[in-house]
């Protein structure tokens, strides 16, 4: 893998976000009988329907690495790239961090198979399914760790499909350099309205661009209101319409888009997390501790500033504090995040 941290402005792109120490600000209390016995620090911004910030706390311009969160305008790029036509369910599992659930592994598998490709030639990181309940499973049927059922072998499979079809080298897709990652880094400039500050490795092994949370907020409302025609609406709708395969069917992220009507949604590692509807009201969350029981009650609060009915919010608006095996007490988002 390439060492290069930073690339050249996509030639529509502003300036890339400074790269700083964040200035976090809490976000989160965690509650036990009545007392604050932890706080979660991070950051929030809300967009309105027309781009403005309607609300934001900590710090949202500054750089950071979206992680998955990303994944969505990265299937844009790929379409832009190249990428083949692809059927609904397919097209979202290249936009997943997924469970490893047989419906996952079925359509990554049928995404190499259309390039004639075969897993051997992903070059993401060996990995056990990320669902706790499959992964048990698999488990005890004495499966090992494979590049197939890890999170990120749709996107995987589908920039192989793109190299491909556009006659690149397979075996260096994951280097900076490489067309297939230069035409990503321009559609996340594109998206996003800003320059990449830094590229570094993700987990997977892809490389991650660092942008701002205001500008990885910005991407996700232009997806979201994006016409059905294009690159944009095609990610959005396969989105929309398989939640289930752009994380899982146990995963908290399905339920919240299936709960909100329209909502666009995809959480990242390090407790990142984005949503939008289809009006580009809009919310990107960043839980600094990397924690991820604080992303979806932050997030709630977020969406209920963008006038989502409480009521369909608060099955995701406070997670339990356990004590002796039944709760006594909740994390929420602080006072500060209440619309």
């Amino acid at each position: 893998m390439s060492q290069r941290t930073t690339l050249p402005p996509h030639r529509t792109a502003g300036a890339p976000p400074a790269v700083r120490e964040p200035a976090h600000v809490p976000v989160a209390d965690v509650m036990r009988a009545g007392i604050v016995e932890g706080v979660h620090h991070g950051s929030v911004v809300v967009l309105a329907a027309d781009g403005s910030v309607a609300f934001q706390a900590g710090d949202i311009e500054a750089a950071f690495y979206p992680r998955s969160a990303l994944k969505p305008v990265q299937a844009v790029g790929l379409l832009r790239a190249g990428l083949p036509p692809l059927d609904d369910p397919s097209l979202a599992l290249v936009a997943a961090s997924h469970s490893g659930e047989q419906q996952h592994l079925a359509a990554a598998r049928g995404i190499l198979t259309a390039g004639d490709l075969t897993e051997d030639e992903l070059r993401n990181v060996p990995d056990l399914p990320y669902d706790p309940a499959v992964r048990d499973e698999w488990i005890r049927r004495g499966l090992g760790p494979t590049r197939l059922a890890q999170n990120c072998s749709g996107k995987h499979a589908a920039m192989l499909l793109t190299c491909r079809t556009r006659g690149w080298d397979l075996d260096s897709y994951l280097d900076p350099g490489h067309p297939l990652q230069r035409e990503l880094a321009a559609a996340v400039e594109d998206l996003t309205g800003q320059g990449i500050a830094r590229v570094t490795v993700d987990g997977c092994g892809a490389p991650l661009f660092s942008v701002s949370l205001h500008g990885l907020t910005r991407a996700a409302a232009r997806l979201a209101t994006a016409a059905p025609g294009t690159g944009e609406g095609r990610v959005a709708h396969a989105m929309r319409t398989h939640p289930e395969m752009v994380s899982g069917s146990r995963r908290d992220v399905a339920r919240l888009v299936r709960a909100v009507p329209g909502l666009l949604a995809k959480d990242g590692f390090e407790g990142v997390q984005i949503a939008a509807l289809p009006d580009g009201r809009a919310v990107g969350v960043k839980i600094a501790d990397g924690g991820d029981r604080a992303r979806m009650p932050v997030t709630a609060a977020a969406l209920a500033r963008c006038g989502v009915d409480p009521d369909v919010l608060a099955p995701f608006a406070t997670t339990p504090v356990i004590g002796g095996g039944t709760p006594v007490g909740a994390l929420r988002a602080t006072k500060t995040l209440a619309p």
